[in-house]
């Protein structure tokens, strides 16, 4: 934790979004921050992710992603990763082949200037849609769903060149009526076992997780603090020192977590699961608002073996990596809200790489 830089964004920069529709947001006109190299029409960095999010989903001009994404972005999803502008324009295609009407609607973006011109966005989006068309889950089902995502891109020079999604893939299959541990078992078949992130790796062996204390009050260092202390050290009872006391914690699989014990044995499920796990922040986004609040997006990986009893059943011993992203609404020093996002089938495929072929019954 202690060489991870905290990155601030100033409200004051940007028109808020306050979760408007899109007609809604389209009366900004003023535009109160420079843009270098961006296209004149876009009056923010949040206008430049909402219009450009809008005009390549919901109008569906997917060609939009050519002037937007550099040929050769790297885009990250669970454990994998792809580059490529086509990539982008492929996923893009097959995911309205599948759901031809669904919405993105955004309720937040959480920015900041890295450097002159260099921007980080971090966009919470809550999708609607019927799955209309075949999909890599398998067939349509005519079902209508609901989902969230958050992406995260990295932006300079009207292009994005990098982006990390997590998408709460568990919660559509379960809506789909799809067995989820029979469909991952079938997207991990002939893969092999990864040989990464075993114990070494990811607790330094015997060693004792280190300590990282807070280096002041702000809202970062805080919310570095509370990830060390209760996912490397295992000190669940401080979730009770960050947390206020009616918190809700928005997790995956459509699950609200009321209040400090909930949210406290959900954490224990998960770190049952993978008890030696290591959790490392790649990136902390803090925005201040009008109202004295703040807004935060957190983007992290646990990484560790399967070796308990927990959220994900029987200990396969399976190494696995969790990229997940959360954002944090903070009020007077307390976290009332957060919202955690990660791709939950990809944790159930990555425990079945490896796995030896099941015989056809008879």
């Amino acid at each position: 934790m202690k060489d991870v830089k905290i990155y601030y964004g100033d409200s004051s920069r940007v028109n808020p979004l306050a979760h408007k529709n899109y007609s809604e947001f389209l009366k900004y006109t003023e535009s109160k921050q420079e843009l270098p190299g961006f296209d004149d029409e876009y009056l923010d960095i949040v206008d430049y992710i909402i219009k450009i999010t809008h005009r390549i989903w919901e109008e569906k001009g997917v060609g939009v992603i050519y002037d937007t994404y550099a040929n050769n972005c790297l885009v990250h999803t669970g454990d994998s990763y792809s580059t490529g502008v086509s990539g982008v324009v492929a996923n893009t295609l097959a995911t309205l082949h599948a759901f031809p009407d669904r919405r993105l609607m955004a309720e937040d973006v959480v920015w900041s200037e890295d450097a002159p011109g260099r921007f980080l966005s971090s966009h919470r989006i809550m999708s609607p849609g019927t799955n209309l068309g075949d999909s890599n889950f398998g067939p349509a089902t005519g079902k209508k769903i609901y989902f969230r995502t958050i992406a995260d891109c990295a932006c300079a020079n009207n292009l994005i060149y990098e982006e990390w999604l997590a998408r709460d893939n568990l919660w559509i299959v379960q809506q789909l009526g799809i067995d989820a541990d029979e469909l991952a078992r079938k997207m991990a078949a002939g893969q092999p076992a990864k040989k990464t992130f075993g114990r070494d790796e990811c607790m330094e062996g015997q060693l004792i997780p280190e300590i990282y204390k807070a280096k002041d009050g702000s809202v970062g260092e805080q919310l570095l603090e509370l990830l060390n202390e209760v996912y490397n050290r295992k000190m669940i009872n401080r979730i009770c020192d960050f947390y206020a006391e009616n918190a809700v914690v928005h997790t995956i699989c459509n699950k609200d977590l009321i209040g400090h014990d909930e949210i406290q044995g959900a954490t224990v499920s998960l770190l049952a699961s993978f008890p030696n796990a290591k959790l490392v922040v790649d990136r902390v986004t803090c925005d201040d608002r009008e109202d004295g609040a703040w807004n935060a997006s957190v983007r992290w990986y646990l990484r560790g073996l399967h070796e308990g009893l927990g959220q994900y059943g029987a200990p396969t011993g399976k190494p696995v990596e969790i990229m997940g992203i959360t954002q944090y609404r903070v009020e007077g020093g307390k976290i009332v809200e957060a919202w955690e996002v990660y791709d939950g089938l990809d944790v159930l495929r990555q425990l079945h790489l490896g796995d030896e072929p099941q015989e056809a019954e008879a």
